[in-house]
């Protein structure tokens, strides 16, 4: 771990409690982001991806929801914060782009106050120079027409310029931190790849760190510089973008990167799925919760929980029987 990190993440566990049972939905994830940096979080529905997030926003109805570990960011921990504390850290150092934009945004109110309200409450800006930046975002977002378009609500927005409106908020204030969780999920490809470089441009130009939430391994492949693969709540593979594209090791990292449809197959080849459905688990405490859906599976995977070990510097798999481990 970098002794320079903007935000580390240790042992984070969440756990929700309802109908007289409790479910960890986060169970033990550990990684870091530094200045500049794009970090991926990457996983099927149900692995503990916008949980993580949510957890790191301050988010968690405190009543259902035990949070454990320590969030560290810029010397503070984040899990610990009281909510007047995180509600002054929240839109000015560290920002989140939610995965539907039409239900984040208030329908009730025109976009232009819900992106002046940061504005006016962060940076104690007047209405009318909040109302000025505004307009200055949208542009910078490429929403046409900006000075109009603050004055229609979210449902005269198409879903492309509702998400650009989404991150017109998250950035407004030059956040240090950008959590972007699923941003592009709902979008057709070319709006898609448009976000996709919106994102990238405001790293580059503004050094903010990103930790891109997504289940698509295509989307991180141009974008991040590290990748968590996480698999039922824990991390199960974490390596640099290129060593976990060139050599992955775990099972489940092999069938989500067998899952992407490839421009250069044979015409009719198919894809490969994972087998069975994220239900299809085995506690931690049991063995390796992936176990039940592996086409590697030995003996060992079952009754021993298995450890994040590394293989080379970077490089870390959570897996007895991995596929060949890179030189």
């Amino acid at each position: 771990m970098s002794a320079m990190s903007l935000l580390r993440v240790e042992e984070l566990t969440v756990t929700f409690r309802g109908g007289g049972r409790e479910v960890r939905a986060v169970d033990g994830v550990s990684f870091d982001v530094n200045a500049g940096e794009v970090v991926g979080l990457v996983g099927e529905s149900g692995c503990g991806k916008s949980v993580t997030s949510l957890a790191l926003m301050g988010l968690l109805p405190r009543k259902a929801a035990t949070i454990g570990g320590r969030a560290e960011f810029d010397g503070m921990d984040l899990l610990s914060a009281d909510d007047r504390t995180l509600r002054d850290i929240r839109g000015r150092e560290i920002a989140m782009i939610f995965q539907d934009p039409l239900s984040s945004l208030n329908p009730v109110v025109p976009i232009g106050l819900q992106v002046t309200e940061v504005l006016v409450r962060h940076r104690g800006q007047s209405k009318e120079e909040a109302r000025r930046k505004a307009a200055e975002l949208l542009d910078r977002v490429g929403i046409p027409d900006p000075t109009r378009r603050l004055k229609e609500y979210p449902h005269q927005l198409s879903g492309g310029m509702r998400q650009r409106a989404l991150i017109a908020m998250a950035v407004a204030c030059r956040p240090r931190l950008l959590i972007a969780d699923e941003p592009t999920t709902a979008l057709d490809v070319t709006i898609q790849a448009q976000i996709l470089e919106l994102l990238k441009e405001l790293v580059r130009e503004d050094g903010t760190a990103l930790i891109m939430i997504t289940h698509d391994l295509g989307v991180v492949a141009g974008l991040c510089d590290s990748i968590n693969v996480l698999y039922s709540g824990r991390v199960v593979e974490t390596a640099g973008r290129y060593p976990l594209f060139d050599d992955p090791t775990h099972p489940y990292t092999l069938g989500l990167l067998g899952s992407i449809p490839r421009l250069d197959a044979a015409p009719g080849e198919r894809l490969t799925p994972i087998r069975g459905s994220v239900r299809d688990i085995l506690p931690w405490r049991e063995g390796c919760a992936f176990a039940p859906r592996c086409d590697r599976v030995v003996d060992g995977c079952v009754g021993v929980t298995p450890e994040l070990r590394s293989t080379v510097a970077g490089h870390l798999h959570r897996c007895v029987n991995p596929s060949e481990v890179p030189a």
